[in-house]
């Protein structure tokens, strides 16, 4: 694989993961209404844009923001706190 292709798989997995943070605050009863409301974002729009790098590494952001929140979705999802970390930094974000 060139260059740009690891560059753009590390991107591709960092939106990947980072989307699948988004459906875990989302599915929070508390993180989801927090996040809405830190964005200023309604669930209809939220969907639209749930694809949006911008948005996927503000999610991150915002998980990093809360350690305890950071580690419960890493346990949810399976993966090291470390690894949202490092899609949010992939994500520009």
């Amino acid at each position: 694989m060139t260059g740009y292709g690891k560059v753009k798989s590390a991107r591709l997995d960092a939106e990947t993961l980072a989307l699948r943070a988004l459906a875990f605050v989302i599915g929070d009863p508390s993180l989801g209404p927090r996040l809405l409301a830190l964005t200023g974002l309604d669930v209809p729009t939220l969907r639209t844009r749930a694809a949006d790098p911008v948005l996927l590494g503000a999610t991150l952001a915002f998980l990093e923001g809360h350690e305890a929140s950071l580690l419960a979705c890493a346990e949810a999802l399976e993966v090291r706190p470390e690894q949202l970390v490092a899609a949010r930094a992939a994500l520009g974000a």
